[in-house]
């Protein structure tokens, strides 16, 4: 038997303490940076209203855990989520949104590629009526900061970046210029509808979100982002990750043709996938 609550349970300890913005933050092994990183996020959401931030350590074998909480302590606005081991990204990132309280959920990436302070356009479109919001790269306003010498880099990600979706729309008929973008908000009642129901662990969990949010029919908009690339390599290995995710576009398909995303209870396949909830008093 499972001892993961109820949807309707997970629903009501998401949101018993609402607050208007959480972001989610996974981090695996971020150590060199995520002190930075904490902080500017902290001071960007202390700034103004009732926020919150969650980093949720994906199994870190660093010091990445203990310098969440080192920050968390003096910062009331600041929680960590702690995985039960490496799980992937989509798993720390579904744990993050089904941990969050606020009226709008916002994931970004641990190193602020996508710097936090792009997030007003993206709720100011929810508050207008979109239930998501996702950052495209391809956008005609998304503007790009890297040193010439990562030109031939990024240009070999943007060309196998370009193929991808071309087959993600051919597919699951998604209607979008990019799934991968690492920059997503949503109202906060539609990320834990849509998080609930997802089965992937792995990069390919932001198709899957993007398609259980077209197949429960949530208004979805694209927005420029500033992508600001300092060197370092992707985790994405481009080629061998590319066919896992192909891969796991036909699993995604298989799921949305037998009705897994669309049923009215959360599907016993998505429930036993999920990480146990921390209940606060």
């Amino acid at each position: 038997m499972s001892t993961y609550p109820a949807p309707a349970q997970r629903s009501a300890l998401s949101t018993q303490h609402a607050v208007e913005l959480s972001v989610v933050i996974p981090a695996y092994n971020e150590a060199a940076v995520i002190g930075d990183t904490v902080a500017r996020v902290a001071a960007y959401l202390e700034a103004s209203g009732n926020h919150e931030l969650i980093v949720v350590d994906d199994g870190s074998r660093d010091a990445t855990a203990s310098t969440v909480q080192a920050f968390a302590a003096e910062h009331p606005c600041v929680r960590l989520v702690s995985n039960p081991g490496n799980r992937g990204k989509g798993y720390a990132i579904r744990n993050g949104v089904l941990h969050a309280r606020g009226e709008y959920v916002l994931y970004t990436d641990a190193d602020l590629v996508y710097p936090i302070e792009g997030a007003a356009p993206f709720l100011a479109a929810l508050r207008a009526g979109a239930d998501v919001a996702i950052g495209s790269r391809s956008h005609a306003g998304t503007l790009f900061a890297l040193h010439p010498r990562h030109f031939s880099y990024i240009y070999q990600r943007y060309l196998v970046g370009r193929a991808y979706i071309a087959v993600v729309n051919w597919l699951l008929h998604l209607g979008v210029t990019d799934t991968q973008c690492g920059f997503k908000a949503f109202r906060g009642a539609v990320a834990r509808d849509v998080f609930a129901r997802l089965c992937l662990d792995d990069f390919a969990f932001d198709v899957e979100a993007l398609y259980v949010a077209r197949a429960r029919g949530y208004r979805l908009v694209e927005l420029p982002v500033y992508f600001l690339y300092l060197g370092e390599q992707s985790s994405v290995e481009l080629v061998q990750d590319s066919f896992r995710m192909l891969r796991d576009l036909w699993r995604i398909r298989a799921h949305g043709r037998a009705g897994l995303y669309t049923r009215d209870e959360v599907p016993a396949e998505a429930l036993e996938a999920l990480p146990p909830l921390e209940v606060e008093p």
